[in-house]
């Protein structure tokens, strides 16, 4: 899977050096995908984009469903990336501790044409398969994945009760597959959310494989 990053890592020493492929043993094919603070679409305060998007329940969705919550969490994610799987149990966690009052949805929004694990049938065996609670929606026409400028997968973007983001960042801090975390920082973060604390730092890069985007 190619590595992407969301957020505003440096990139061009990274690119130079080839991405220190002995960091990144078994990632053979490359491509970076970077954002600085200046690029992304959504910042602090911004209001989440609206979506209407098919679930693996086969019941279309959107951001009204989800009024009751106190929070809306939307991850875009897929199916076959290294990165996500390595956060399957993180995933569930954040349901687990936040889901009945953070609404949590995956938008998986890669082109499942080159990628065929990445399709909405797959999306239902990963669901089944990873005991995923949360709401997964397919993003067929990518426009979703271009509104809120998702650049890799995962990358989360936290709201409040008012569709307002609070947090665009990482789900914790083990920023490699094989890494273990130490640091919960969505829960954190959500948390911080239901208690009215005020979350500091509104921006932690994700890190993962890029958004396989369609060629047209």
């Amino acid at each position: 899977s190619d590595l992407g990053y969301s957020g505003n890592e440096i990139a061009a020493p990274i690119i130079v050096k080839g991405l220190k492929r002995m960091e990144y043993r078994g990632y053979d094919s490359v491509g970076v995908a970077t954002e600085s603070e200046n690029q992304i679409k959504l910042k602090k305060g911004d209001i989440a984009p609206n979506f209407e998007l098919l679930g693996i329940d086969d019941k279309k969705h959107s951001l009204k469903d989800y009024v009751n919550y106190k929070g809306i969490l939307v991850i875009f994610m897929c199916n076959h990336c290294p990165y996500v799987k390595a956060k399957v149990d993180a995933l569930n966690e954040l349901y687990e501790k936040c889901g009945k009052d953070i609404a949590i949805i995956g938008i998986n929004s890669n082109d499942s044409t080159d990628y065929p694990e990445d399709s909405f049938d797959a999306m239902k065996q990963t669901a089944k398969e990873k005991k995923f609670q949360f709401d997964y929606l397919v993003d067929e026409t990518q426009e979703i994945a271009k509104k809120y400028g998702a650049m890799c997968t995962p990358d989360p973007f936290l709201f409040n009760s008012q569709k307002e983001l609070v947090f665009h960042g990482k789900i914790d801090n083990a920023m490699k597959p094989d890494d273990t975390a130490t640091e919960k920082t969505m829960i954190e973060n959500m948390e911080k959310l239901l208690s009215g604390e005020k979350i500091e730092n509104d921006f932690d890069p994700s890190i993962g494989c890029s958004i396989k985007w369609k060629e047209n």
